[in-house]
């Protein structure tokens, strides 16, 4: 993803977005099915959680959010957990 604005919105190469989001978050919420596999994850201060769902729809995310909850009470910093389809 290059860097960049779009509709107000600034946008960050993975590295980089992880790096700014563990300043302030201790969970990094995406849909991005490859970001476990691209990112070396295991000295990062934060943790992902990766929602696999068919799309990023609300229709298709909302039946994994119980997963998602009990996922976030159970991760800890340098680690991915996916929930949802495989």
């Amino acid at each position: 993803m290059p860097n960049g604005t779009g509709d107000g919105v600034v946008w960050k190469k993975n590295g980089v977005l992880l790096s700014l989001a563990e300043l302030e978050f201790d969970v990094l919420v995406t849909v991005d099915h490859g970001i476990e596999y691209e990112q070396n994850l295991a000295n990062r201060k934060m943790a992902v959680l990766v929602l696999a769902a068919r799309s990023n729809q609300i229709e298709d995310l909302e039946p994994i959010i119980p997963a998602a909850l009990a996922a976030l009470r159970s991760i800890h910093p340098g680690r991915a957990i996916r929930v949802g389809a495989k």
